[in-house]
């Protein structure tokens, strides 16, 4: 599959005007009907993983199989867990008790199996707990924190507080203690919520903790190094990096602070973005990319940027840099433009693919979703557009949406699996930008690294 012309020709205009928005004209977008639009292939995807994967962790929807997630040959209901927000907010009202039932009567933690602690945290506590707020329902909250005592063993199991990466969640037994800054820095948010929720701060505080441990180990240029060893409390690698083993940890800074008011957040977040431009930014052929560099002396490591790394646009714009976010958002924006759909990984120095397989990534729209909630500029949403219908074009598959195995062939090869984010992320991100959604306030509105809505339901 190629971009059509048309579609080319408008990707390119939106590049082109991406440092001067006011003055470009948009087409005219029926935005409700594409809302409605993606409500639609929701609710189909939705009723294929009913009928061919139902409680398991992920659906291949190219031939209608299913696979397991966190713990090899048991499921924990993944892909559903992840999908019931969406579904709330989407007023699939019959199909949110669907899953809700199955919570109740199915879904249980006592598993003697390794799960990894990040994983489990964003995707199944932060499901669980974005579910109770949406409906109220207590059991929901129960099974968050059942949960979340389980993973705190791994948090417990460091003298730095740093969680291991994998933890049993029936003995506590841990394993794993070489880890990395998203690994334990991505659970204030949930954490914070489910104190809020219970009146028991030790969640927020274990994960606290275990992020001012990094950030009191920042470097003379004010980096850290994306690698951490759980019971040393050393950097393990000299490399600091805004994408894969660190990105996540950033974004919880700046989401502690709006959800909680946490002033260390605010400081901590602003210190480190300063010193991310600083230091990380570097430009190619006059784009603006962000690739690995030493902490401590900001030399570049690596040309290597994912696109795991196009989150970092919309930071940008929450924390008060935007031109730097709009600048940041074109590179990726170009991607788009030039392949349809963007890399899983870039050589920023040649702007070729490093990988041809992509794991039907939600990081570009997530960008666009944080930058139009600050202006509501249409521009944001053209280029969503542009990223549904390229997603609506190449990986939709016999029984849901697929991960691609070749972005370089025509037509796209497809691979067999839809990951238990595609649930909870893009979709999201779609719908809440191209419709106007009843049940959420925008102007509250909050979202955790794995888009689990954890402030902005309406009251009913």
């Amino acid at each position: 599959m190629k971009l059509s012309p048309l579609t080319r020709r408008h990707a390119l205009a939106l590049l082109a005007a991406s440092s001067a928005a006011p003055a470009f004209a948009a087409p005219s977008e029926d935005w409700a009907a594409l809302g409605a639009d993606v409500k639609r292939e929701f609710q189909w995807a939705w009723r294929n993983y009913v009928a061919k994967a139902w409680g398991k962790d992920e659906i291949n929807p190219v031939s209608g199989t299913s696979q397991s997630f966190f713990i090899k040959g048991h499921d924990l209901g993944l892909s559903l867990v992840e999908a019931l927000d969406t579904l709330w907010v989407m007023e699939l009202d019959e199909e949110f008790q669907q899953g809700l039932d199955w919570v109740k009567t199915s879904l249980n933690f006592d598993v003697d199996g390794d799960a990894q602690v990040f994983e489990t945290n964003i995707r199944l506590v932060g499901g669980l707990i974005s579910a109770h707020l949406a409906c109220g329902d207590p059991m929901l909250l129960a099974k968050a924190k059942d949960l979340a005592d389980r993973l705190a063993k791994a948090f417990d199991a460091s003298p730095h507080g740093l969680p291991w990466r994998y933890v049993n969640l029936r003995t506590g037994a841990v394993r794993d203690p070489m880890t990395n800054l998203a690994e334990i820095g991505t659970y204030i948010t949930e954490f914070g919520v489910l104190s809020r929720l219970t009146g028991d701060p030790k969640y927020f505080n274990m994960a606290k903790r275990a992020m001012k441990h990094a950030l009191d180990r920042r470097s003379k240029i004010g980096l850290m190094a994306a690698n951490i060893h759980a019971e040393t409390g050393e950097f393990t690698s000299r490399v600091a990096s805004i994408d894969v083993y660190a990105d996540s940890f950033y974004e919880y800074l700046w989401d502690a602070w709006e959800l909680f008011g946490d002033e260390d957040c605010r400081r901590w977040s602003l210190e480190t973005t300063e010193a991310i431009l600083k230091h990380q930014a570097k430009r190619f052929d006059g784009r603006l990319w962000f690739p690995q560099v030493d902490f401590e002396t900001g030399e570049t490591t690596s040309t290597a940027q994912s696109e795991l790394a196009a989150y970092l646009a919309g930071l940008l714009g929450q924390v008060g840099k935007k031109k730097e976010g709009d600048d940041y958002l074109a590179s990726f924006t170009e991607m788009q433009a030039t392949y349809g759909i963007i890399p899983e990984s870039i050589d920023v120095a040649t702007r070729q693919p490093r990988r041809k397989h992509t794991g039907l990534r939600p990081e570009y729209p997530d960008a666009c979703l944080n930058l139009w909630l600050g202006d509501r500029d249409e521009r944001y949403r053209q280029l969503t557009a542009i990223h549904y219908r390229q997603m609506k074009a190449t990986s939709r598959a016999p029984f849901g949406y697929t991960a691609l195995e070749d972005i370089t062939t025509r037509p796209m090869k497809q691979c067999d699996n839809c990951p238990g984010y595609w649930w909870s992320e893009q979709m999201k991100y779609y719908y809440l930008m191209f419709a106007e959604c009843r049940r959420i306030d925008y102007g509250q509105l909050q979202l955790s690294t794995e888009a689990n809505i954890l402030r902005g339901f309406k009251k009913a």
